[in-house]
């Protein structure tokens, strides 16, 4: 490690996985955006599940300012974020054989709809199974995830596969196995986590490619605004109106 201070460090490394992100997935990005449109295009929903931390990267695509309306969060009870007591209770669901076909079972996610899979590892049983069963249904995957782990850690699933080999799409956030950039000679486990950074900006990569795309059709983007700027609640109750059979987390 450096004589910087860890702060700096840690900011360098999130800004060169950033760089790295926009590189090497620009194709995979593209083509997100480009399968999201579509699916928008052509009546369907949008979907987005993460497990433990990776649900904030999915959570921060529902409902917000500047975000496409249509995009619902998939809701698995005890896996939301860390949200469950005790925590480590929403670690286990993960591996929990079959919860993923019950989860799917009482969605509306329906054939034509997109789900966009969010697991840093894809390696446990839920996102894999998540990813099986959807596809099954006729759903359209995108896999988000670090696909070193498929090379570097063993399957949690009977399949021995891992979220990425289920997709119709991956995109790779490159986070290295463990989630920690920084290491200090006193202190005994690496430590500063840059996934959420790099995940929701590499998702909100893919959220302006769909915006631009569904434009350059000459579609008007199913946008939400800011609350809090003038007008903001008047224009997003028209959109959650217009597109009320698509939007799922206003009932």
């Amino acid at each position: 490690m450096s004589d910087r201070a860890p702060a700096g460090q840690f900011l360098d490394a999130a800004i060169d996985l950033l760089r790295r992100v926009r590189d090497e997935e620009a194709d995979s990005v593209t083509a997100a955006g480009t399968l999201l449109a579509d699916t928008v295009e052509n009546g369907g929903r949008l979907f987005a599940f993460g497990a433990g931390h990776s649900s904030l990267a999915a959570q921060d695509l529902v409902y917000r300012a500047g975000g496409l309306a249509l995009m619902n969060l998939l809701a698995v009870p005890g896996v939301v974020g860390v949200d469950v007591m005790p925590a480590p209770l929403g670690s286990a669901l993960e591996r929990v054989d079959g919860l993923a076909s019950a989860v799917l079972d009482s969605s509306p996610l329906r054939a034509d709809d997109a789900l966009l899979i969010i697991s840093l590892s894809g390696r446990n049983a839920l996102p894999v199974e998540m990813a099986m069963n959807a596809r099954a249904r006729g759903v359209r995957v995108i896999g988000v995830t670090s696909v070193a782990y498929a090379s570097e850690t063993e399957s949690r699933h009977s399949s021995g596969t891992y979220l990425k080999d289920h997709c119709d799409l991956v995109l790779d956030s490159k986070i290295a196995v463990g989630d920690a950039e920084l290491t200090l000679d006193n202190v005994p486990a690496p430590f500063a986590p840059a996934s959420t950074v790099v995940t929701s900006a590499l998702l909100q990569a893919v959220m302006a490619t769909t915006a631009a795309t569904l434009a350059d059709r000459g579609l008007e983007p199913p946008l939400l605004r800011s609350g809090n700027v003038d007008g903001g609640h008047d224009w997003n109750g028209r959109v959650m109106e217009r597109y009320r059979d698509r939007i799922f987390y206003r009932h």
